[in-house]
C-alpha cells in the first residue's frame, strides 16, 4: 500500500517503466524498484513517464479529475477492462449485439442463431433466459436496448416475409416474466429503433417514390400492444422525411440533451459549421413555376449538357419537395440545459446509398407521446416531408455510432472516402478506406472536438459493410473491428490502451454503466468474451478462500 492507502503497481512492471527513461540505467533501476514507495510522489518523474511511456503531446494536460501523475499513471494501467476472465460460448452462431440494463445486473445478447439471451451480470456470469425469435419468421435478432427502468427488452431483428422478402421487426420483452408484448414492422431493418422514453419506441418505414428516392416514415409505437396486432399499431407518426439518390434513414438513437454534462477539459478545433438543410433561393419561383420550367427547358433542349436518368429523377424531386417541407426547428443549438430537449439522431445521405450523413431532428414535447393525432393530421396540406434541423457530413461510409453517458458526446465509427472523390452514379460508391476512423461530436455546439481515434480496420467493401458497435463509458471508448480485436482508447487523452483478442470479427463491446472495468466483447467466433481490469482481478481473488495444503487437510484427516 502506498502512503495514501491505494494499492501500488507491482515492482516488476516499475522496473520495466523505470528502464523506458533513457536517464536510468539497470542499476538505478532495481534500487528505485526496491525503493520505489520513496518515489511515488515525485510528480516531476511521473509525469516524465506518463508522457514518455503513453506517447502523448506534452500540449494534453492532465486529466482534470486526477490528484496526481502517480495517479493518473496508475488509472490508465490499473483499470483498463484488459484481462479476460470468462468466455461464454452459449450462442452457436456469430454473436451480433451486446446491450446493458442501467443497472448494470442485466445484459442481453443478439445472435444470427436468431436468439436474444439474457445474462445474470454477476463475479460468474450466467445464462438467465434465451428467447428463439424464429417461430415469428425472424432470420436473425441484431440489436437489443433496455428502457429506463429495465423493464422491457427492445429486441430488433430481420424479419422473412412474403415470397423470402426481407424486412426488419422490433419486438418488445418483459424483464418481468420474459413474456413477448408486441411486435413492430421496422423498414428498412436496418433502422434498428429505439426507445423514446419508458413505453414508446421507434420505429421506421420505407416508402419507394422513384428508382433511386423514396420517403422514410419514422413512427412511435405503444410498447404494449396484442402480440397479434402488428399490422394494426397503436402509433403515431413522427417525421416524414424525403429520401434522393438511393439514401435511406437507418440506425436511430436518441439523444437526451437535459442530462448533466460530464467536465471535459480538451479544447474543441474548430471546424466549419455543418449546414442545415436547405433548399435553393430561386428569387420566390415557385416550386411548381420551377418543375414546370424544367420541364420546358428539357423539352426545348435548353438542358445541357443532357443529363442520365438518374440526375434527372434527383433534380425532379428536389424541385417537388422545394415548397412541400416543413421548415427545420429554429434556435437548435440554444436550447435550455434544463429543459427536456431531446434529439433524434439517425444516419442518412444525399448523394449515395452508404450512409455518410447524421441527421439531427428536434423532437418536440407533444412529439413524445402517441396520444393526439395519429397520422400527422397537424400538418399543412404544403407540409409534406419534413427537414432536418441538422445535418453532419462524414465523407465516408458510416458503420457505428455511440453515444457518451451524458449523452453530450456522439463517437462515430466510419471509414473514409479518398479526399476530393467524385460521385457520379449514386448506385457506385467511392472506395473505403481500411482504416477506421472514430469521430467526436459534441452535440452542444454540433462541432467536432478532439482528432478522430485511429487504431481499428475493417476490409469489406461498401456492398458488404456492416455496421461495427462502438460504446462509451465515463473515460473510456471501446469499439469492434473486423482485425480480430476490440479496442479502448482513453477519452480524454485519444489514446488507444488495449486490443482485446478474439478469434474472428468483433462485431459489438458494452461497457457495465455501473462498472466502466467490466467490457464485454461478441465476435462472429460465436463467443461473448468477459474483461476486467487488473485492478478489479486482484481484488476478487483477494476475495476468495484459499485451499488449504494438502499436508494440512491431511492432518485434519487423520484427526477427525
Amino acid at each position: 500500500m502506498d502512503a495514501g492507502g491505494g494499492p501500488l503497481l507491482p515492482d516488476s512492471v516499475l522496473y520495466e517503466i523505470f528502464l523506458y527513461l533513457d536517464h536510468v540505467d539497470v542499476l538505478s533501476a532495481g534500487l528505485v524498484c526496491r525503493q520505489w514507495h520513496a518515489v511515488a510522489r515525485d510528480e516531476f518523474l511521473w509525469k516524465e513517464l506518463f508522457y514518455r511511456y503513453y506517447r502523448i503531446s506534452r500540449e494534453v494536460p492532465r486529466h482534470p479529475a486526477a490528484v496526481s501523475w502517480y495517479d493518473e499513471f496508475q488509472r490508465l494501467y490499473d483499470t483498463i477492462p484488459c484481462v479476460e476472465v470468462q468466455a461464454l460460448k452459449e450462442h452457436n452462431d456469430q454473436v451480433l449485439h451486446l446491450s446493458f440494463s442501467h443497472s448494470g445486473c442485466l445484459f442481453a445478447s443478439c445472435s444470427k442463431d436468431c436468439t436474444v439471451k439474457i445474462w445474470s451480470n454477476e463475479l460468474d456470469i450466467s445464462l438467465q433466459h434465451s428467447s428463439n425469435m424464429r417461430p415469428y419468421n425472424w432470420s436473425y435478432t441484431q440489436f437489443s436496448q433496455f428502457n429506463s427502468d429495465d423493464s422491457l427488452l427492445l429486441v430488433s431483428g430481420v424479419f422473412v416475409g412474403p415470397h423470402n422478402s426481407s424486412s426488419g421487426e422490433i419486438a418488445v420483452i418483459s424483464m418481468e416474466n420474459f413474456t413477448l408484448l408486441s411486435r413492430v414492422r421496422n423498414k428498412p431493418y436496418d433502422v434498428f429503433g429505439c426507445w423514446l422514453n419508458e413505453t414508446n419506441l421507434i420505429s421506421g418505414n420505407l416508402h419507394r417514390i422513384g428508382r433511386i428516392t423514396s420517403c422514410s416514415v419514422l413512427w412511435l409505437n405503444n410498447a404494449f400492444q396484442g402480440i397479434e396486432s402488428e399490422n394494426v399499431n397503436v402509433v403515431k407518426r413522427l417525421f416524414k422525411i424525403q429520401n434522393l439518390n438511393a439514401s435511406t434513414i437507418r440506425t436511430v438513437m436518441v439523444a437526451d440533451c437535459s442530462r448533466d454534462s460530464e467536465e471535459e477539459e480538451a479544447k474543441p478545433k474548430q471546424m466549419p459549421e455543418p449546414a442545415l438543410q436547405e433548399f435553393p433561393d430561386d428569387g420566390g419561383v415557385t416550386a411548381e413555376d420551377g418543375l414546370q420550367q424544367f420541364f420546358d427547358d428539357i423539352m426545348e433542349g435548353r438542358v445541357r449538357p443532357a443529363m442520365t436518368e438518374t440526375e434527372l429523377e434527383t433534380k425532379v424531386a428536389e424541385l417537388f419537395v422545394r415548397n412541400r417541407t416543413k421548415p427545420p426547428e429554429l434556435n437548435l443549438l440554444s436550447t435550455d440545459s434544463n429543459s427536456k430537449t431531446k434529439y433524434l439522431i439517425f444516419t442518412t445521405g444525399c448523394l449515395t446509398y452508404s450512409p455518410h450523413q447524421i441527421g439531427i431532428k428536434r423532437i418536440l414535447p407533444h412529439q413524445m407521446t402517441t396520444a393526439g393525432p395519429v397520422l400527422g393530421e397537424e400538418r399543412r396540406s404544403d407540409e409534406f416531408f419534413d427537414s432536418l434541423d441538422h445535418v453532419i457530413d462524414i465523407h465516408g461510409h458510416i458503420i457505428g455510432m455511440g453515444l457518451s453517458p451524458d449523452h453530450r458526446y456522439l463517437y462515430v465509427n466510419s471509414r473514409a472516402w479518398p479526399r476530393d472523390c467524385v460521385i457520379s452514379d449514386p448506385m457506385q460508391p467511392p472506395p473505403i478506406a481500411e482504416e477506421i476512423d472514430l469521430h467526436v461530436f459534441d452535440l452542444k455546439t454540433m462541432k467536432e472536438v478532439k482528432r478522430a481515434l485511429r487504431a481499428h480496420r475493417a476490409y469489406t467493401p461498401n456492398e458488404e459493410c456492416f455496421f461495427i458497435f462502438l460504446d462509451v463509458s465515463r473515460d473510456f471508448v471501446a469499439s469492434g473491428a473486423e482485425d480480430r480485436h476490440g479496442y479502448i482508447w482513453d477519452r480524454h487523452y485519444n489514446i488507444c490502451l488495449a486490443k482485446l483478442q478474439h478469434d474472428n470479427v468483433v462485431n459489438s463491446v458494452a461497457f457495465s454503466p455501473v462498472e466502466q472495468e467490466l467490457l464485454l466483447t461478441a465476435s462472429d467466433d460465436t463467443t461473448i468474451k468477459v474483461w476486467r481490469s487488473p485492478r478489479t482481478v486482484r481484488i476478487q481473488q483477494a476475495r476468495k478462500p484459499r485451499p488449504r495444503k494438502l499436508l494440512f487437510s491431511w492432518l485434519m484427516n487423520q484427526r477427525s
